[in-house]
């Protein structure tokens, strides 16, 4: 049986007209005098008497309100929660991005709207793939590292984030800052890249922007995870290219050092995705707005990295 026809039930019911309920549900009279025979049809009784004073409720339309009623209200109220909630706590919220970022620098932004009932589930993945779930629906929120460009998507800039070329500190004292500034990329022959991609995205975007050369060699290790890769770095296994927000710990306790200090940083704009329409969602709205303004100091973040690494 389709609820749409309880629905009506009910609001002839309640209201005991057919008109009425017509206004009610937003659809016509004759509709509802539709369903409403195509109900007493299924259960087999009369359920209202159509007479001069209105719809006059039978015993049978007595006992299935009082049966269905409650029901049907709670059913309507959990789809609203999910349309229009009131509140952070009335509908789980699904964010997607690139796991080094939304583990370092967004769950922790988030943490006083969860505090205060925020309900989330966290997704990690390519952009691209993303962004296909975000249009099917899977996801409401996506930090998207490319403008996205897609009909039906709302995309906001969220902030830059800037690259650094960085090695283990042992490596600095050998190849100083000077000497890649000098010889470029042949400064660092031998030593083994760390990759995010086996395409080499983010070292390729800062070898063509710095050097005007693409790499020469591919990564030695490939691992899908920024962190993962800085801590590799770290450890002495090979140079990489990460954003500056996530390698500002290392940087101050010296675990890491800038092997080069460009004029100008390579930059990539971070941008949250939603679809159309969907930011009027009272707890959509609240976290896109905390993220927007948690971004600032992100940004401010960085700009300390760039100044404290070029003393």
């Amino acid at each position: 049986m389709e609820l749409a026809l309880l629905r009506s039930f009910l609001a002839v019911y309640r209201t005991g007209s057919f008109t009425k309920a017509a206004g009610l549900l937003a659809i016509s009279q004759p509709t509802v005098t539709c369903q409403i025979r195509n109900l007493e049809k299924e259960i087999g009784q009369l359920l209202f008497l159509r007479t001069s004073r209105g719809a006059i409720p039978t015993e049978a339309a007595e006992e299935l309100a009082e049966e269905t009623g409650a029901h049907i209200d709670a059913l309507e109220a959990a789809v609203l929660r999910r349309q229009d909630p009131l509140d952070l706590t009335e509908r789980t919220l699904s964010l997607a991005g690139p796991a080094d970022l939304v583990s370092t620098l967004l769950l922790p932004a988030l943490a006083g709207l969860i505090h205060d009932g925020l309900r989330l589930r966290v997704g990690f993945g390519p952009t691209d793939d993303l962004l296909d779930d975000l249009s099917a629906g899977l996801h409401d929120l996506v930090v998207a590292t490319a403008q996205p460009r897609r009909h039906g998507i709302v995309e906001t800039p969220l902030m830059d984030e800037e690259f650094l070329l960085v090695g283990p500190a042992a490596l600095a004292g050998r190849v100083p800052p000077e000497q890649v500034a000098s010889a470029g990329p042949a400064a660092l022959k031998g030593i083994p890249i760390i990759a995010y991609a086996d395409n080499l995205p983010i070292v390729r975007r800062y070898w063509q922007t710095v050097f005007a050369e693409r790499p020469s060699c591919g990564a030695q290790v490939v691992v899908p995870d920024l962190r993962a890769v800085l801590a590799t770095v770290k450890a002495g296994g090979g140079i990489s290219v990460v954003p500056s927000y996530l390698c500002a710990g290392e940087l101050a306790r010296e675990e890491i050092r800038p092997l080069h200090e460009p004029a100008a940083r390579p930059l990539n704009t971070l941008y949250l995705a939603t679809r159309t329409g969907a930011s009027a969602n009272v707890v959509l709205s609240a976290v896109h707005s905390h993220l927007l303004a948690e971004a600032k100091s992100w940004s401010a973040m960085s700009a300390g990295v760039h100044s404290d690494s070029q003393r």
